[in-house]
Parts: structure tokens; C-alpha cells; sequence
């Protein structure tokens, strides 16, 4: 997963907007036989009322591990990247999501554990 991250940056390199980089991540993804689901919507409920929704970019399943990768163009990962990812863990009980951030320097990777 993460060197399709690293390969759609070599392949094009920096300067496109996130979509055309999301675009390219997903065609990969299913290439290399990953259960891909994107733009997957999420409840946060409480007391039976919905205080919130997110909305992941993937949600990879591959053997019996979900992951959530969140893509960024940005300078760097940034703090609220890192919460973002965190709440989305969180709110789907899932245990890793990986940031990947394309910047003029490369690819920056994080991965984030709930």
C-alpha cells in the first residue's frame, strides 16, 4: 500500500490537486487486488444521536486488517491530519490508518494506532 503511495508520486510528481492523486491511488490500489472502499461515510453517534460525520478516502482490506488511508497535498503531515485519522480509528473501531502527504519534497507517510 504504501509504495503504491510512493509510485503515483513518482509518476507524476507534485502539483496536481488531491483528486487527480486520489484517482490515481484507487486505479492502483485495485490493480493490486485490495479491497478498496472510498469516501466512506461515518456516523459519530451518541446516545442514539448523530453529533458528527466523517468521511474516510480509503478503507483497505487486505486479509482480515482494515485500513484507513487518508491522502494530503501539503507542506508536511500536519497535527490536525493526525487527529483527523485518529477520530476516524475511533469512530469505526479500527486499530491503524496511514497518512500519506504529497509535498515538494516527496512523499511524508505517517501512520497513526488507535
Amino acid at each position: 500500500m504504501i509504495k503504491i503511495l510512493y509510485d503515483v508520486y513518482n509518476e507524476l510528481g507534485f502539483g496536481y490537486q488531491e483528486k487527480y492523486y486520489y484517482r490515481a491511488i484507487k486505479r492502483k490500489l485495485v490493480a493490486f487486488g485490495f479491497a478498496v472502499k472510498e469516501q466512506l461515510h461515518t456516523k459519530i453517534i451518541v446516545e442514539g444521536k448523530i453529533i458528527g460525520r466523517y468521511f474516510l478516502d480509503f478503507l483497505i482490506n487486505d486479509k482480515n486488517n482494515s485500513v484507513v488511508l487518508e491522502l494530503k497535498v501539503a507542506d508536511q503531515v500536519y497535527p490536525q491530519h493526525i487527529r483527523q485519522v485518529l477520530g476516524y480509528l475511533k469512530a469505526n473501531n479500527l486499530k491503524l490508518g496511514i497518512i500519506g502527504v504529497y509535498t515538494t519534497q516527496g512523499v511524508k507517510i505517517k501512520r497513526v494506532i488507535n
